[in-house]
């Protein structure tokens, strides 16, 4: 019944030569990679003049200039990364980066950062689509945390049928946001040029503000910086492009940079040339929309796509968190099942640990994430700031030719990054300060990871050449736990004798003297030859008494150098959930023997039939 309906949810199994088939090319990793980004122009430009209304609505035309100063950090960033993924073709982004060029921490930090930060890019962005969704039907509104938990579920569904199949579905919605906003800002300008929008809506360019301070741009600036969150998802995911994956890559993450800047200054300039200003009841896209439709039926085509992408930048989190752990699973730093590919050829345990740790955020949050912004933007500048850094190291360590104009590239990301990462902590430092904390906290978590890694690798390694160590084991004593006298047991004392043991010693918990003597006789007739020890429980509890009784056992064997193995009868019902029905004492003596040093512990099953 499970495998039936797993195979309903996310299909066939795949063959691993089918990995193939799995990659992505540029039309569909453009809308699965850059949900995220893209999806960021229906907030980036809100959070400029949400700044700059604190002055006046005067101040509005600073946006314009703030606008071009978060175009020239998007060039920086692109050309940075595109040489990102030719310098590091199997993806990883600024974790490798970082970590080769300026050492262990910094790499685990922006590891550690960037995990996070998809974790905080599905809560955000399923949240902020559901809100969309329940503006539009207020008798919703109760249910955001049930609905964005099912959105949440059904992504990662889709996520776990496959790479390209997710991306099929997920395109679609993209692109049709892309038409949506670029015949929005097509016919906006076509009225501005007509002369259909009055020049007195606006404040003209250059018109003084009094009380407008440097610090204040700043913000607005940083603010307006967080729709650039989600541009290096394309280099941490260079293996799922098809080949040749660098080029691809680097052509998707132009293509990307392109549609972004012409969305983002295009929403930018409307929303300025309109006159619009923030309304909490109201998006500045909705506003632009009303503006130039009026509440027809592409003033609501305009608002369900921007809905629609809200939700689906979260796909960007689920394309790029399970290659990032995977780069650090490979590493020894996180656990080793995120190196697993799943039935459908993808990192399946790095996408269900995403999709459960961000329903437990959604629920932590009740559906309200707005707090978690700030932590989101650093998440997304930290690693920006360590990743511009790190490719300096490596122009000036390495000299290749024309290093100097890349060194210039990846100094003007690096400063602007690390300026807009310090306006956040310096704004915003009663939102971000978490950081401080955690981010230290999972960097130690990783190391500790990597030295029990290390650790086992020094015990588990044997070199070839070297010969093999004989075993010093005299005899082998078995113990088996019997609780009656029935074909389970029987079953379990035959395979003890095959295996020609010193002794076998039966063991019985008795909870009463008169069963305990019944128990004797029995066993006599039954087994004359295998010794019977029977314990008895003043409290009803078999644990206890047997696994004393197998340490001083176990104790005493270790002296002469006798192995002990720990033979376990246990019956397997016919049907899975007839367990239920049983005691599962076997499991629990099991599992306090496994830690035993000097323990062997066996089980042989009894099937029933019926």
């Amino acid at each position: 019944m499970f495998t039936s309906l797993k195979r309903f949810l996310i299909g066939r199994p795949l063959k691993s030569t089918e990995l193939g088939e799995q990659k992505l090319g540029i039309f569909k990793a453009l809308a699965i990679l850059s949900s995220d980004a893209l999806s960021s122009v229906a907030y980036g430009p809100e959070q400029i003049l949400i700044v700059l209304m604190t002055i006046s609505a005067v101040a509005f035309w600073y946006s314009i200039p703030i606008a071009v100063g978060v175009l020239i950090l998007l060039t920086a960033l692109i050309l940075s990364y595109r040489q990102i993924i030719f310098a590091y073709p199997h993806g990883g982004g600024a974790y490798v980066v970082s970590k080769e060029n300026l050492g262990e921490k910094p790499g685990l930090l922006a590891g550690g950062s960037l995990l996070v930060d998809y974790i905080l890019t599905v809560a955000v962005s399923v949240s902020s689509g559901t809100d969309a969704i329940t503006s539009a039907f207020p008798f919703l509104h109760p249910y955001n945390v049930p609905i964005a938990v099912v959105l949440v579920i059904f992504i990662t569904l889709l996520n776990l049928r496959g790479i390209t199949e997710s991306a099929s579905i997920l395109a679609y919605p993209v692109y049709l946001f892309v038409l949506a906003l670029l015949i929005l800002i097509v016919v906006g300008l076509i009225r501005i040029m007509h002369g259909d929008v009055p020049a007195s809506s606006h404040a003209a360019i250059g018109t003084p503000v009094p009380g407008i301070t440097t610090f204040l741009l700043l913000k607005a600036f940083a603010s307006g910086c967080s729709a650039l969150t989600g541009v290096e998802a394309i280099s941490n995911a260079i293996p799922n492009f098809k080949n040749p994956a660098p080029k691809n890559a680097a052509k998707t993450l132009l293509l990307m940079g392109g549609i972004l800047a012409v969305l983002f200054s295009g929403t930018v300039f409307m929303a300025y040339y309109y006159g619009i200003a923030p309304n909490s009841q109201e998006t500045v896209v909705s506003q632009i929309a009303d503006h130039t439709f009026g509440r027809n039926y592409m003033y609501y085509f305009i608002q369900g796509t921007t809905a629609l992408i809200l939700v689906l930048a979260a796909n960007t989190g689920f394309s790029a968190f399970p290659q990032l752990a995977f780069n650090l699973a490979k590493d020894k730093y996180i656990a080793r099942m995120f190196t697993m590919r799943g039935d459908r050829l993808g990192y399946s345990n790095g996408i269900i640990t995403l999709g459960i740790a961000s329903v437990l955020l959604i629920i932590a949050f009740g559906g309200k994430t707005e707090a978690l912004i700030p932590l989101y933007a650093v998440g997304v500048f930290l690693p920006f700031t360590l990743s511009q850094s790190g490719m300096l190291v490596k122009w000036v360590r390495e000299k290749p030719k024309g290093w100097m104009g890349k060194l210039i590239t990846n100094f003007v990301g690096a400063l602007i990054s690390f300026t807009v990462l310090m306006i956040f902590f310096i704004t915003k430092f009663t939102q971000v300060w978490p950081v401080l904390i955690f981010l230290p906290l999972i960097v130690v978590l990783f190391l500790r990871i990597k030295r029990h890694y290390d650790r086992v690798g020094d015990q588990l390694r044997i070199q070839p050449k070297e010969k093999a160590e004989a075993l010093q084991i005299k005899g082998n004593v078995i113990i088996v736990p019997v609780a009656g006298i029935t074909q389970v047991v029987q079953n379990s004392i035959n395979y003890a004798k095959s295996m020609d043991p010193d002794v076998i010693i039966a063991v019985y918990v008795a909870f009463d003297r008169e069963q305990e003597k019944k128990f004797e006789e029995q066993w006599k007739v039954w087994q004359p030859d295998v010794r019977l020890v029977t314990l008895h429980s003043h409290y009803r509890s078999v644990i206890q008494p047997l696994t004393k009784f197998i340490d001083t056992i176990e104790y005493k064997a270790s002296e002469s150098s006798y192995c002990v193995t720990v033979i376990i009868p246990q019956f397997i019902p016919k049907k899975r959930w007839h367990d239920i029905l049983h005691n599962q004492s076997s499991f629990l003596i099991r599992a306090y023997l496994l830690y035993k040093r000097n323990v062997i512990v066996t089980t042989v099953p009894f099937h029933l039939k019926k």
